[in-house]
């Protein structure tokens, strides 16, 4: 890995967009009119350009080393290599629901994309209380269709195998097998959390079941190439585009650097992870209705992912002795793990590395009761997989434990 590649910067850009042919067209680099940095990721380098036409394009460019950390955290930049081959893989099979890519520069690990700005990141609209109708359910087709795509039922073994050896991300699954399945159960350097929720976080360190179920869920997550992941799906890693009345225009999914093959209940369980994390800060902040809206989105993305990969399943490549009966099994076993890779995710975000800011903004007194509600849903949602997988039960007690917790009856 070599850390001497030259940096974007806002003075480098237009010089960098004219000695590129791939992109000179996409904007006018005689012209540009803004350059602006809006890397608030945890990895890399991300610019907007626009020109005065109107015109713009996004420069993503992947650091020698964590962003969130600095230089003495290094990483290999070769996550933007991995990042736009998944984006094109995905693209095949889901082209409405990724951006555009034009180019990619393997010399300094820049990816040129299509520029979203007339769409919002879903975490933000949802911490401004805003409802999105139908994203949910884009975004369980476009995890149905591209890990169906690439899954064996729908690659095919050798294209799947050859997938598998492609797509290796060692570094990246490193940092979700640490930060997500380890260190929030065990006394940890990286771990934090505001003083009144110290409780919380030993009671997960406590929780002798919580660790065996995430040691199950980490053997599977390292185990198990399933599919080509999108590795990191969360409502950060989602942009949405709605109209006047919330009404779905758009929904892309975008920062797939974290992709490897994996087990394909991950990429679920972290979208429901983000509901719940949601759900916690509506009900904090007293905003009902929100709530209600929060409260569906798991049920309509998973009802989304199903009906989907049913309708692709007549067309896997094998059906001899890859049956309609082996489908229910897989898909009862996908949602089971799902629920689990959920609770993983709900107590990284609140006790681990790199938290939401559908928690952090709020404030403390809020925070709190949040965040606690988080700890202890995801502590319920482990246990209760194994006796109930309806994901409308579960929304019903994970709120039933945000609300009582916000009310102090479950403190």
């Amino acid at each position: 890995m070599s850390d001497s590649y030259e940096f974007l910067t806002a003075h480098n850009i237009p010089s960098y967009l004219a000695s590129h042919t791939e992109i000179s067209t996409i904007v006018d680099h005689n012209a540009i009119t803004e350059v602006k940095e809006v890397g608030d990721g945890n990895l890399n380098l991300v610019f907007i350009v626009t020109d005065k036409h109107g015109k713009g394009i996004v420069l993503k460019q992947a650091l020698p080393y964590v962003r969130l950390v600095g230089p003495s955290w290094p990483m290999s930049p070769d996550r933007a290599r991995i990042e736009y081959e998944t984006n094109v893989i995905h693209a095949q099979s889901a082209k409405q629901f990724v951006p555009e890519i034009y180019f990619y520069d393997s010399e300094r690990y820049i990816i040129a994309m299509e520029d979203l700005s007339d769409h919002k990141v879903w975490r933000t609209s949802l911490n401004l209380g805003e409802q999105n109708h139908g994203a949910a359910k884009s975004i369980g087709e476009y995890v149905a269709r591209v890990l169906f795509a690439t899954s064996i039922f729908g690659a095919g073994a050798d294209a799947h195998y050859k997938g598998i050896a492609r797509a290796i991300n060692p570094e990246l699954c490193l940092i979700t097998e640490n930060l997500v399945f380890t260190e929030p159960y065990f006394p940890a350097d990286r771990n934090s959390y505001l003083p009144e929720n110290e409780i919380d976080a030993k009671a997960i360190i406590e929780d002798s079941r919580m660790a065996l179920e995430m040691g199950e869920l980490k053997y599977k997550f390292m185990t198990c190439a399933e599919a080509l992941l999108h590795g990191d799906l969360h409502s950060g890693s989602v942009m949405v585009k709605s109209d006047a009345k919330g009404n779905e225009i758009s929904t892309r999914a975008f920062d797939s650097e974290f992709s490897f093959y994996g087990p394909i209940g991950f990429d679920l369980g972290a979208c429901f992870a983000n509901f719940y994390i949601a759900l916690a800060r509506a009900t904090a902040l007293r905003r009902k209705d929100h709530a209600d809206f929060i409260a569906g989105l798991p049920g309509e993305l998973w009802d989304s992912f199903e009906a989907n990969f049913r309708a692709l399943w007549p067309t896997r490549v094998d059906k001899r002795v890859f049956s309609d009966v082996l489908l229910e099994k897989l898909l009862s076993q996908w949602k089971f793990d799902a629920i689990g890779y959920a609770a993983a995710k709900m107590t990284r975000r609140i006790v681990g590395l790199a938290k939401t800011s559908d928690i952090e903004t709020l404030e403390p007194a809020e925070r709190i009761g949040a965040a606690r509600g988080v700890l202890r849903s995801a502590q319920m949602a482990i246990r209760e997989r194994h006796i109930n997988t309806d994901l409308n039960s579960l929304t019903l007690k994970v709120r039933k434990i945000i609300d009582e917790v916000r009310t102090g009856e479950g403190n």
